[in-house]
């Protein structure tokens, strides 16, 4: 996992910025129900998509376990950031409307224990918004993808959608249905995938050998165009809604 701390300086300009982050949100403000009142966004980071969230009648709060995150998001959130682990929330029971994971669950080995702490802090007929495969969403079926395809699998992947939906239905959260939205700024060009590559940055989801990563690097450096970005994933939103007790 990427250190957060150190992260923060830099994290908005390398993730899409605004325009992504606005998109994440608007995405997740069209799955709230009528009458949500207040929304927690679990690993809120720079509070970016935080920020965006908010509207009339609605009060949205970031948690986030780095320190150096919170500083950014503080800016955006005025008192309404907290430190905290996703699994272990200074929350009573029942006490949001909704709960949001945008880009969270990829990242740990403990995402049932973020589903399972979500559903306790939500209310009957509250809602949980997360983002699910979200390295599949990054094959848009370009010439890069194309290369790189036979040596990706989704088996260890944490977020994976059914795996979520399992998660969720163990802890009292029904279906619904989600979304998709773009990830702006987040196409990639064979220049930039090379450089990923070697650094591991494909971990999650790269099975291969160094010498594969080698045969790939000089496939993708023979592309044409390699300083454009292809095309942007779009990513996908799960809704689960909290069962009446």
């Amino acid at each position: 996992m990427l250190d957060y701390e150190a992260e923060a300086a830099h994290y908005d300009e390398t993730r899409g910025g605004v325009p992504r982050a606005a998109a994440a949100a608007a995405a997740v403000r069209g799955l709230l129900p009528p009458g949500t009142r207040t929304l927690l966004d679990l690993a809120c980071g720079t509070g970016l998509v935080t920020e965006h969230l908010a509207g009339p009648g609605l009060a949205v709060y970031g948690a986030d376990a780095a320190h150096a995150m919170l500083r950014a998001a503080a800016g955006r959130l005025p008192g309404r950031t907290v430190r905290a682990d996703a699994r272990r929330l200074p929350l009573p029971d029942g006490a949001l409307d909704a709960v949001s994971a945008i880009w969270l669950l990829h990242l740990v080995p403990f995402a049932e224990e973020i589903v399972a702490e979500a559903a306790r802090v939500l209310r009957p007929g509250g809602v949980f918004v997360a983002t699910v495969d979200k390295d599949a969403a990054h094959d848009v079926g370009s010439d890069i993808d194309a290369v790189l395809r036979p040596y990706r699998s989704g088996d260890a992947a944490t977020d994976r959608a059914d795996t979520i939906s399992g998660y969720a239905a163990a802890h009292g959260l029904e279906p619904a249905p989600g979304t998709v939205f773009t990830g702006h700024g987040q196409g990639t060009t064979p220049r930039d995938t090379v450089g990923k590559l070697r650094r591991g940055y494909y971990a999650s989801w790269f099975r291969g050998t160094g010498a594969d990563v080698d045969t790939l690097c000089a496939a993708l450096a023979a592309l044409p165009d390699q300083d454009r970005r292809r095309p942007d994933p779009a990513y996908r939103l799960a809704r689960f809604v909290k069962r009446a007790e």
